[in-house]
């Protein structure tokens, strides 16, 4: 990212607003945005194979593992406005498991884009079957979102769930089950 341009365009961003970029509040405020929107969107900069870094372990099972309230933050592609919640992801393996961190990792890496709820659900799902090869992979994002909160609508208690079921969470309704009871939440009727 061309950090030097990136000011440049903030500082002009607050002159369109009516804004002083030059009153004391603001003077650096270019130079911090450059920072966070770079830090904000460092996802595009990694990459799933050096994420893992070889953190894929032999084991010897076929049971569900789970990781539940995994905290999230991106950024909406439609307003560049935060949304933020938590993913619960459960996968079976076939003779492989993930090092735990690497969950957290895989959802942080995906978030830290510019996102919709639905593709980020997805990809997670994806990353997680592919790099394992599970039997199943399930997938849930619940998120507020603040394009929804701050502007448009201004519901401030909605909240946006999406999942994702690949393998045996897609074809077994009681893996399905077994994954939502895990994580607390009932199935839908």
């Amino acid at each position: 990212m061309n950090r030097e341009k990136v000011e440049r365009l903030v500082r002009e961003l607050l002159v369109e607003i009516g804004e002083d970029p030059d009153r004391e509040g603001l003077i650096n405020t270019p130079q911090r945005y450059a920072k966070a929107i770079e830090y904000l969107t460092r996802g595009y900069h990694a990459d799933v194979e050096k994420l893992i870094n070889g953190a894929i372990f032999t084991q010897e099972t076929n049971n569900m593992i789970i990781a539940r309230d995994i905290e999230l933050y991106s950024l909406c592609e439609h307003h560049i406005l935060p949304f933020y919640g938590r993913c619960h992801i459960g996968y079976i393996s076939r003779e492989k498991v993930f090092g735990l961190s690497k969950l957290a990792r895989l959802v942080d890496m995906y978030a830290r884009r510019l996102q919709i709820q639905e593709r980020l659900t997805q990809q997670i799902a994806d990353a997680v079957q592919r790099a394992i090869d599970a039997e199943g992979v399930g997938v849930i994002v619940e998120a507020r979102h603040l394009c929804m909160m701050m502007r448009g609508v201004e519901k401030q208690n909605s909240m946006m769930t999406t999942s994702s079921v690949l393998g045996t969470f897609r074809s077994s309704f009681a893996t399905r089950d077994e994954f939502l009871n895990l994580i607390g939440r009932p199935r839908p009727v």
